[in-house]
């Protein structure tokens, strides 16, 4: 009688009816698999026993290669998820009765299911934006009331790089918020899901807009850029951050099997993998705004800054788009689209787009 297949045989022969991974889509750089670099990283770290909770070789040497990148006083905190750094880490610059102030557009105010308010218990201070970019001249919408019992206290400025909208701050434009709210008092969070992007258009290095510009405390991610999961809290102002270490663990982020957690920021930030794998998206979403951009019917509606192209197209045709390439509608009231790029993403996959898009219009055309 012949042995029963394994698990993993099962798996392989089923693949292909689970998952085709020829499959290409631009909704979100989620979408995409785990970088072979990344993958090579965590078998390298597999076997053996290390210390749990962050106590491994790897998540010490992770200390070393954050600070090659933003100086020797950052501290990181390697977590699980981006909502999970971006709530860890405003906890630990604000008190009880703290307010954050940010983009109406922020992912913290948008997509995190109301976690810094529920989970951190801070009300968020929201400020309508053009372009999803805070200004000195924004901050003070909402950063008054300072001795006001009867509001909740602004204590902390959030941005995000790159912006919810595609943007991307540059230096000079983070130095001056940096500057604004330390003047008034207020630590700057920088939500950095997509931090290198940011660094890959504007060619500077990760400290030029976070340690040099006066970011006191960030969310780096990682998945967004071929990790398999985590983020990390780098703190860049120690004045500024209290009790991370307990803060994480009560945020239920301290990860037991950390070095799996470490080893793929080792592997993305020792060498330039992640700025490697940031141009690339990057270039995919600059050739697809080039490809649609003079067709009939498509109207490109943000600047191309990082691996997001925002446009607006007829509906019916976006909708059968849709059944062909998975993709968000940004803004169903105005039918505003968003097209994501990612490392994994070719040249074909956005030629094979821009050709399916310019189908769908000339059949919503005849």
């Amino acid at each position: 009688m012949a042995d029963a297949p394994t698990v993993t045989e099962q798996l392989a022969s089923d693949a292909v009816r689970r998952h085709d991974p020829r499959v290409r889509g631009f909704a979100s750089d989620n979408y995409a698999g785990v970088h072979p670099e990344v993958l090579t990283a965590l078998a390298l770290a597999n076997g053996g026993h290390q210390v749990a909770y962050g106590e491994d070789e790897y998540t010490a040497h992770l200390q070393e290669v954050f600070r090659r990148h933003f100086g020797p006083a950052a501290e990181v905190f390697p977590v699980f998820n981006g909502t999970g750094a971006n709530v860890t880490a405003l906890q630990a610059v604000t008190e009880r009765w703290g307010a954050v102030i940010c983009a109406e557009t922020a992912h913290i105010n948008t997509d995190e299911c109301g976690a810094p308010e529920r989970v951190g218990g801070l009300k968020l201070l929201t400020v309508p934006t053009p372009d999803g970019k805070l200004t000195p001249e924004l901050i003070d919408r909402q950063a008054y009331g300072l001795t006001d019992e009867h509001r909740a206290q602004p204590q902390v400025v959030s941005i995000t790089q790159t912006t919810e909208l595609g943007t991307c701050y540059t230096p000079a434009e983070i130095t001056a918020v940096c500057d604004h709210a330390h003047r008034l008092g207020l630590p700057v969070h920088l939500d950095g899901s997509r931090i290198a992007n940011a660094a890959a258009t504007l060619d500077v290095p990760l400290s030029a807009f976070t340690t040099e510009a006066g970011v006191d405390i960030l969310s780096f991610g990682g998945t967004k850029n071929g990790l398999l999961l985590g983020e990390c809290v780098v703190v860049l102002n120690p004045d500024r951050a209290r009790a991370l270490l307990y803060l994480r663990k009560a945020s239920m982020q301290l990860a037991s099997k950390m070095r799996f957690v470490s080893v793929q920021f080792e592997a993305l930030l020792a060498g330039d993998l992640w700025l490697r794998s940031a141009r690339h998206a990057n270039a995919m979403a600059r050739r697809l705004e080039q490809a649609v951009r003079d067709v009939e019917g498509v109207r490109v509606t943000r600047p191309v800054e990082s691996n997001a192209v925002f446009a607006v197209l007829p509906r019916a045709a976006a909708e059968r788009l849709q059944k062909r390439y998975r993709f968000y509608f940004w803004d169903e009231a105005t039918g505003e689209v968003r097209w994501m790029c990612s490392f994994d993403t070719t040249e074909q996959d956005v030629d094979a787009f821009a050709a399916a898009l310019t189908e769908e219009l000339h059949e919503y055309t005849e």
